[in-house]
């Protein structure tokens, strides 16, 4: 896996959406928060506007599905295109059954840990998803801080990979930043998610090349 650059728009300028997804075009994929205010206390977009964002095609979408009863809607994302569709485990209640259904409509499967969840009860069907999302804040907000304690976590998953022998994408979103970002690189993770370090910076192209380069410079296994 080479050093992937997945900015966040949920801190972006929502009246100009089009725009800011411009001025990230030189980005890998666009990072969409779906927040139902079940799973998590916050409420964003639908699939009406993913599916805009995909038309759009500026970027291909990373879905970041933060919704109740994801067995019954994720599979709607990968259906309208999403390049990558990520569920909380924590919201399924057939991953394996759920993971199949969206790499079935054509997208990359990713599954999400919340910060309180561990990885070992999952290795035994990693090779069942393309990613795992490693959230490193509690889902639902963006700008909070990071959970520097994560970043064993992402180590034992990266290793939970290597003796499976498994090509896994490890994904971080939270508190991603030129301060924080090398860590994540060093301890596992090839996939950044970075939203308010993008999007507040006063140029958002040339930060996401910023963090692409500090992430590669100690990524090993990129």
């Amino acid at each position: 896996m080479s050093v992937t650059i997945s900015p966040s728009i949920l801190n972006c300028d929502i009246l100009d959406l089009r725009g800011e997804l411009e001025k990230i075009s030189n980005a890998d994929f666009a990072h969409v928060d779906v927040m139902d205010n079940h799973f998590v206390p916050n409420l964003t977009w639908g699939l009406p506007v993913v599916e805009q964002i995909v038309a759009a095609n500026i970027l291909p979408v990373d879905a970041h599905l933060m919704i109740a009863d994801a067995d019954r809607w994720a599979p709607a994302y990968a259906e309208a295109g999403c390049a990558s569709v990520t569920f909380h485990v924590e919201a399924a209640a057939a991953p394996i059954r759920l993971a199949r259904e969206i790499r079935n409509q054509g997208a990359r499967v990713g599954m999400a840990l919340k910060p309180t969840t561990s990885i070992e009860p999952f290795e035994e069907i990693l090779d069942e998803v393309d990613m795992i999302l490693i959230m490193t804040v509690e889902p639902g907000f963006g700008g909070q801080p990071f959970l520097s304690s994560m970043l064993p976590k992402i180590r034992r998953t990266r290793e939970a990979a290597k003796r499976r022998g498994i090509d896994l994408a490890i994904q971080v979103d939270g508190g991603v930043s030129q301060q924080t970002i090398e860590q994540c690189a060093d301890a596992g993770a090839d996939v950044f998610v970075a939203g308010s370090a993008v999007f507040k910076a006063e140029d958002a192209a040339a930060e996401v090349e910023t963090l692409r380069t500090l992430a590669a410079s100690v990524c090993e296994h990129c």
